[in-house]
């Protein structure tokens, strides 16, 4: 088929995409909604001892069901298996909102309905995010991806921001049960729309699902998440809860990687990290998220505490962050379809966002709002430089049968380093803490980090008493940037390996030869 005779049968992207980008808000919003209403949700089910596992629950599921559903859209088409991840999502929303009440017998098991219904929605979401952009490679070639790409990381970067607004406003003025029915007009909103106007290629292949790599990559991914989320917290590092999934873990992973070389068709293709560009892609994926998501919990922390702003303003605060990630998104979106060049932005974005977390280790008492914005900006700026580059270069290292299993691991991948990010950085702000003022007033050697803050508390300690605590809360935040950086630095020089293999102008044309991509690492290739 002709390229013009591809473009003709194109769907109308910007309609599709307005359906597409309801439902990656979908999935991005959910966890920052919810997290502004759990003290409500608490306080209603006294569920303080269990009440983590409301947001661990989802994440396990998301994390857990990503590859999978990749995989499922590559055998089935990614039409019917997105809309069915859509319906797990909204049934599982309408079921978190009915938690605890008369339908399930009152709020006696409210928190455990709560957790499992949360662990549903989660499996729906997982689909949502890979689904997302798997359908967008299979509606547009690479040359042109970058700019809906950037589109959906700026949709990325205003969920961020509004998921703490839109969750302060809801728990103020209505049920947190609203936190969870607001998906149900939005979702069917996205339901309906993409029924009637996403049309893909339907193909459904004679393999059998790898159903045994499917359970041992679940079961290893639990494991892991579980470590990261109980390790230091609930249990020791070197306890045997701890060290027992840490072996499970292992053995399941190791399995896994014997049972994927043998599948017909493997749930994550592990030839796919034969691929330079993949597996860079993947490592930088995984470092991305890991500084990040981990990192980026403590910018409202220190806001609430140091800075003195409420919940809600907090989410304000967050715009420049926002505001950075938003325009380079969308600029280098543009750029990378009108040129078809690529490789420079990984590594700027690696470097810009290293300045950024650089720049976040000056976060101290005295440090004023208009500054703490500034270092903000430029922590964006770095974001925005890689948060569709990355999925790009996965994209367009794999042939059009693997996208959805590429999309899905680099989606998977930086997961996995959100998880670990947040649980290493956790533990280092609490220990940090310990040692401080903070931590000897507020109880922040244990548990999650600033679990034992009690602010009412702060404001009625004598000046002079409160700059000491505040300054030990200042003091452990930075440390955890400290951190950051030094995984952030590690991206641009892996970046810098990547290879600028010209992006493919039609979704059937298979990727770069090794010769090719050699002459165009040598910068003898014409630019596709």
């Amino acid at each position: 088929m002709t390229q013009a005779a591809q473009a003709a049968a194109r769907p109308n992207v910007r309609v599709v995409l307005f359906g597409l980008m309801i439902a990656m808000m979908l999935a991005m919003l959910d966890n920052m909604i919810v997290s502004t209403a759990l003290p409500r949700i608490v306080d209603e089910f006294r569920g303080l001892d269990h009440f983590t596992w409301v947001v661990t629950a989802y994440v396990l599921g998301t994390t857990v069901s990503t590859p999978i559903w990749g995989k499922l859209g590559d055998l089935y088409g990614r039409k019917s298996v997105f809309l069915t991840s859509v319906v797990i999502f909204l049934i599982g929303s309408a079921l978190c909102g009915m938690a605890g009440s008369d339908l399930f017998g009152g709020p006696g098991d409210g928190m455990a309905e709560l957790i499992a219904f949360r662990a549903a929605q989660g499996l729906g979401a997982g689909g949502l995010m890979v689904g997302v952009m798997a359908i967008i490679g299979d509606l547009v070639p690479p040359r042109e991806r970058g700019r809906y790409q950037g589109m959906i990381a700026g949709i990325m970067a205003i969920a961020m921001v509004a998921g703490p607004l839109v969750g302060g406003f809801i728990t103020d003025h209505l049920s947190w049960r609203w936190a969870f029915y607001v998906n149900l007009p939005l979702g069917g909103v996205a339901l309906v729309l993409l029924v009637a106007t996403l049309h893909l290629p339907k193909h459904r292949t004679e393999h059998r699902i790898d159903w045994l790599g499917a359970a041992l990559l679940a079961v290893g991914i639990t494991a892991i998440v579980l470590i990261t989320t109980w390790g230091g917290n609930e249990y020791d590092w070197a306890s045997p809860q701890i060290l027992g999934l840490a072996g499970l873990a292992l053995v399941t992973l190791v399995a896994f990687g014997f049972v994927e070389r043998r599948a017909a068709e493997p749930i994550l293709p592990l030839r796919l990290f034969a691929n330079r560009n993949f597996a860079l892609i993947s490592v930088i994926g995984f470092l991305l998220g890991f500084a990040m998501f981990g990192a980026m919990n403590f910018l409202p922390l220190y806001q609430q505490t140091v800075q003195g702003a409420s919940a809600t303003n907090s989410g304000l605060l967050l715009l420049p962050l926002m505001f950075g990630m938003l325009v380079v998104s969308l600029v280098v979106g543009r750029a990378i379809t009108k040129t078809g060049r690529y490789r420079a932005y990984p590594i700027v974005g690696g470097v810009m966002m290293t300045l950024g977390m650089a720049l976040l280790t000056l976060l101290d008492v005295g440090t004023s709002r208009i500054q703490s914005s500034l270092y903000m900006v430029v922590l964006g700026v770095g974001m925005g430089f890689l948060m569709q580059t990355s999925m790009l270069i996965a994209q367009n290292s794999v042939t059009q049968k693997d996208l959805g299993a590429a999309s899905g691991a680099a989606t998977f991948f930086r997961s996995i380093g959100g998880s670990f990010g947040i649980s290493l950085f956790g533990a280092i702000f609490a220990n940090r803490l310990a040692d401080s003022p903070a931590g000897g007033s507020f109880g922040g050697g244990s548990g999650e980090a600033g679990a034992g803050m009690d602010l009412t508390k702060l404001r009625e300690l004598p000046a002079q008493a409160r700059e000491l605590v505040l300054g030990g809360f200042a003091d452990a935040i930075s440390h955890v940037f400290w951190w950051a950086v030094l995984f952030t630095v590690a991206v641009p020089v892996l970046a810098w390996f990547i290879r600028e293999i010209p992006l493919r102008t039609a979704n059937d044309a298979p990727p770069a030869t090794p010769e090719e991509q050699a002459e165009t690492a040598l910068g003898k290739a014409p630019v596709a």
